[in-house]
């Protein structure tokens, strides 16, 4: 089975930025720039494109683009959210058949589709003077390493520390600025209310754990080309994660319930938890998801391994890609920049959705970073997310087979977190997993 085709069967996902390998498309296969006559005339034909994406509400932004361009109209189709629609997707472009014009694919999954050469690389359509529009990061995780442009960044989700500021102050606790003040406060409040904790690491969110890994500066995947990758889930970053976390788990001193369920909802509801590691999105989601709580929470940054190097990870956020398959490359190209750089389509996704920004002028209007939310008491919370993006590294990657990778996390590290046995150990269980998985679909798994 030829290495495209098993990632097709087994259902591999990835997501990588300029320096973490992405492949597919070479560069030097790219047409050559497309000229602004030939641009003139693809706009002004009458083209239809189809566009799946699961953002709600996405009619106006684009109506935003169809009033510049009235000869060409976009289909709008929800073909499902994340995996179900990814799945879709690998079909209809295996049948040859039925696959959009542009579609919506997070960030780690961007590199499942340019491994199989599926992604249409969006330079020589005018991407590349795009750079400086969005957050410097996350034009890394939809660029090539050589240069390609395979997606445009749509919305991120830097990650931050929401904490119950009424249950802080009644047990006067500070807000931890350290990992390690965090782990004596989770101490101290059980300690102090058994039916409390400081925060839950969710057994079944292997997304929490990698934006966890991502702060710590960890390099879990690292890829040089279609076929070698470097897997490190059990290296001394990694093992440090798990002595830490393990322990508190062990301890009993945060939760490890499932997250996105009732009891957990229920849970922040009720007080159960003092914190949420979260993203950007965290904080709308919240204010609808824990009404009864309303101006008791607020926002700060992540804990740090070292103070005097502040630094964050991501959590969620997507982009916009054309399929190779389109036959009208220009057309989509230029809607799926459009609708996130034109200044107001992306103010409508922050605004109108919710989403959290990707453009460096969002993130620094007074009119959006200095909304005062009454969930967070007055708290200019967008501010702080928008410090955490300055923070996030540029350089971490994602590796061609997320879904599995996924998975093996949740029967290893989050069972261990879950069943409070060896986390250290079962990041070797993942590690071990991992490799041999990336080997049986014809990878070279280089040393660590």
């Amino acid at each position: 089975m030829s290495l495209c085709v098993a990632l097709a069967a087994c259902g591999g996902t990835a997501g990588t930025g300029a320096g973490n390998g992405a492949t597919g498309g070479s560069a030097s296969s790219a047409p050559g720039p497309v000229s602004q006559a030939e641009i003139d005339k693809a706009m002004s034909t009458p083209t239809e494109l189809t566009f799946w994406t699961w953002a709600p509400d996405i009619a106006q932004e684009v109506a935003l683009f169809e009033k510049k361009y009235p000869a060409v109209k976009v289909k709008i189709v929800n073909a499902g959210q994340g995996v179900p629609q990814y799945t879709k997707l690998r079909t209809a472009l295996q049948a040859g058949t039925g696959a959009p014009d542009v579609v919506q694919i997070e960030y780690q999954y961007i590199p499942t589709f340019t491994i199989t050469d599926s992604l249409l690389d969006l330079r020589p359509y005018g991407a590349g003077a795009l750079k400086n529009t969005f957050v410097d990061w996350t034009w890394s995780q939809v660029s090539g390493a050589r240069g390609e442009v395979w997606a445009i960044p749509q919305d991120t989700g830097p990650m931050g520390m929401l904490y119950r500021k009424d249950i802080f102050d009644k047990h006067r606790i500070p807000v931890p600025k350290t990992w390690e003040e965090f782990a004596a406060a989770a101490r101290t409040l059980h300690a102090a209310d058994p039916d409390v904790y400081l925060t839950n690491l969710a057994a079944n969110e292997a997304a929490a754990w990698h934006g966890l890994l991502w702060q710590a500066g960890a390099t879990p995947y690292a890829g040089s080309g279609k076929s070698d990758i470097a897997i490190r889930v059990n290296d001394e970053t990694s093992k440090k994660l798990g002595t830490y976390w393990g322990a508190l788990a062990k301890e009993g001193v945060i939760g490890v319930e499932p997250d996105f369920t009732d009891a957990w909802y229920s849970a922040l509801n009720k007080g159960k938890y003092a914190t949420w590691i979260t993203a950007a999105w965290g904080p709308v989601f919240l204010s609808g998801a824990a009404k009864s709580t309303a101006g008791k929470w607020r926002a700060a940054p992540l804990p740090q391994w070292d103070a005097s190097r502040p630094s964050s990870g991501n959590w969620g956020g997507s982009t916009s890609a054309v399929t190779r398959t389109t036959k009208n490359p220009i057309a989509a190209a230029r809607f799926a920049q459009f609708l996130n750089s034109d200044p107001e389509s992306a103010k409508l996704f922050a605004t109108e959705q919710f989403l959290f920004p990707a453009t460096k002028a969002l993130l620094a209007d007074p009119g959006y970073v200095g909304e005062t939310p009454a969930f967070y008491g007055g708290q200019q919370v967008n501010q702080v997310f928008a410090d955490i993006s300055d923070t996030v590294d540029s350089t971490f990657q994602w590796p061609p087979f997320l879904d599995r990778v996924v998975t093996d996390w949740t029967e290893t590290v989050g069972k261990s977190l879950a069943g409070k046995s060896d986390t250290v150990a079962a990041l070797d269980q993942w590690q071990t997993r991992i490799t041999t998985f990336a080997e049986s679909q014809g990878f070279t798994v280089q040393e660590q």
